[in-house]
């Protein structure tokens, strides 16, 4: 009873078996590593842990502690239970009411609770042997004799008679006893090499785990200053926006206001004006001649015509200020500005070759900026820094920061563009971009692709339709990247290195056709 009650305490509420590799949460709720890691894996997504058996809460994925002490009580109760229970053996006498087996006699075929086992014969024909339903696969199946050997050249368990006048005379036999111990060491040793192998693993994982969190962190960052950012610029652009529509405003109103001030002056033109033509209506339908010339002011009213002549004026009317809001307009210039401030460093530099390290089958253009396969020899001087093969690096080396530069290769040609260390050998077999520890490059040959290493070809996809190609350096990060320039952009490859230990000079190799460094060099920055 006591020992069912200590398996129940044993035993993981998730999959009702005894404890593996039992690990336990900050709750102290133990589980085995595998049923735990398979819950917390159905949790990713929801922002929240939880502990399946007392449902604590917690923001992170916990850490799993594997407990030690725990893992040694399992493993000592394992080692007191034959495993009788798991089995389901039975004591072949105890008819009455069932009771584990403790021991098996292969002599007598049955199996023993410790009350018969005291009485049990002890002769030695009577061999015991931890509890099996399988008794008859313990006997051998010629001479119906207790195996007692193992026959090391055929590798199977056999009776003393198999082996005096058997089939396995003259083999090399050892007793099962021995040949098991044997066994068990060899696999002892396999065991703990498969334990280092599995916490080496384990720490694969653990660090995997780690570096998906950072990655998510990070990404958690990125979003969150992004999503800053682009508020900011929609509370300018609205902001411009009002401004630039109450310019707007103020200026129409101050137009409309000079527009109705000389409407009114004009209306009050045109009444005198109607007051005029109606008292000359009146004056030429006069049928006495005195009359009409002793009217007073008729000289005035018939020079009339002469004065509004000399009156007539072109009213200036007031435009839109144009000029005035492009200029307001002109801020937007200041918002895109500071956006790229918020992306990049001002700093966009030209990317130039070094002639004094061109091979001499290698023609470089007069803007540095073009390298070119030449079947004539270029004469160049001899320099400790020229290189055998048809290679060139820049005349600028990266030592930290985010970089890009771009380059555009001639699809006939056989071409290789990447970064290298300075110290990279200027001769011999190992001096070839790619083909050492100091190099890494992206190889265009027979319309196929690869990236290169100390030596060691990764091959990429041949359908790459584009000629253009950027180049990708994260240095702090131990990051080198391949895209192609096509619609939309391609990510080819990442090389990552643990570190890199020197300045990083961009490098190029051409066997035929020519490369060409399109643009300039940019610096990336984080957001901020």
């Amino acid at each position: 009873m006591a020992s069912a009650d200590l398996r129940q305490e044993l035993e993981c509420s998730f999959c009702l078996n005894v404890y593996t590799d039992p690990v336990n949460l900050r709750c102290g709720h133990n589980f085995c590593r595998v049923c735990i890691d398979r819950v917390l894996d159905t949790q990713e997504g929801s922002g929240v842990y939880t502990c399946p058996e007392c449902r604590a809460e917690c923001q992170e994925r916990p850490a799993l502690i594997r407990s030690i002490i725990l893992c040694n009580i399992v493993e000592r109760f394992l080692s007191t239970q034959p495993n009788q229970e798991e089995n389901g053996i039975l004591c072949t006498y105890c008819i009455h009411s069932p009771v584990p087996a403790a021991k098996s006699c292969l002599h007598c075929e049955a199996s023993l609770c410790d009350n018969h086992l005291r009485v049990h014969s002890k002769s030695a024909e009577h061999v015991l042997s931890d509890p099996t339903t399988s008794l008859e696969n313990r006997k051998c199946s010629v001479h119906k004799k207790i195996l007692e050997y193992y026959c090391t050249e055929d590798s199977v368990c056999i009776c003393v008679s198999c082996g005096l006048a058997g089939e396995h005379r003259g083999h090399r036999v050892e007793m099962l006893d021995e040949a098991s111990q044997m066994k068990k060491q060899k696999l002892t040793n396999v065991f703990q090499k498969l334990t280092t192998k599995r916490e080496e693993t384990e720490k694969i994982v653990r660090g995997l785990q780690a570096r998906r969190r950072k990655d998510q962190e990070k990404a958690a960052g990125i979003t969150k200053r992004v999503t800053a950012l682009f508020q900011d610029i929609r509370q300018q652009l609205n902001e411009l926006e009002k401004k630039v529509l109450s310019e707007i405003s103020r200026q129409e109103k101050s137009i409309s206001f000079s527009v109705l001030d000389l409407i009114q002056q004009l209306e009050i033109k045109k009444d005198e004006l109607s007051r005029k033509m109606r008292h000359i209506e009146e004056l030429c339908n006069m049928s006495d001649p005195v009359t009409l010339l002793q009217e007073p002011n008729t000289d005035d009213l018939c020079n009339t015509e002469d004065r509004e002549r000399h009156d007539d004026q072109v009213y200036p009317v007031g435009d839109l200020d144009v000029g005035l809001i492009s200029e307001t307009l002109h801020t937007l210039s200041d918002v895109t500005i500071g956006i790229n401030m918020g992306i990049y460093v001002p700093e966009s530099t030209d990317i130039l070759l070094d002639v004094n390290t061109a091979g001499n089958n290698i023609h470089i253009s007069g803007d540095m900026k073009t390298a070119s396969w030449s079947d004539i020899n270029q004469k160049y001087p001899e320099t400790p820094d020229r290189f055998q093969y048809n290679q060139v690096i820049s005349t600028r080396a990266f030592s930290l920061g985010r970089h890009y530069w771009e380059v555009e290769i001639s699809k006939s040609g056989r071409c290789m563009v990447g970064m290298c260390y300075p110290s990279i050998d200027r001769r011999g077999d190992l001096s070839a971009i790619g083909g050492n520890n100091k190099s890494w490059c992206l190889r265009y040959s027979n319309n196929q692709y690869s990236v290169i290493h100390d030596s060691k070809v990764i091959q990429l996809p041949d359908n790459i339709p584009c000629a253009k190609f950027r180049i990708y350096l994260d240095y702090e990060a131990g990051q080198l990247s391949f895209y192609a320039l096509c619609d939309p952009i391609r990510h080819l490859h990442t090389v990552t290195a643990a570190t890199f230990t020197e300045p990083l000079n961009a490098a190029l190799c051409v066997r035929e056709g020519c490369i060409k460094i399109s643009g300039r060099v940019r610096s990336w920055e984080k957001l901020p």
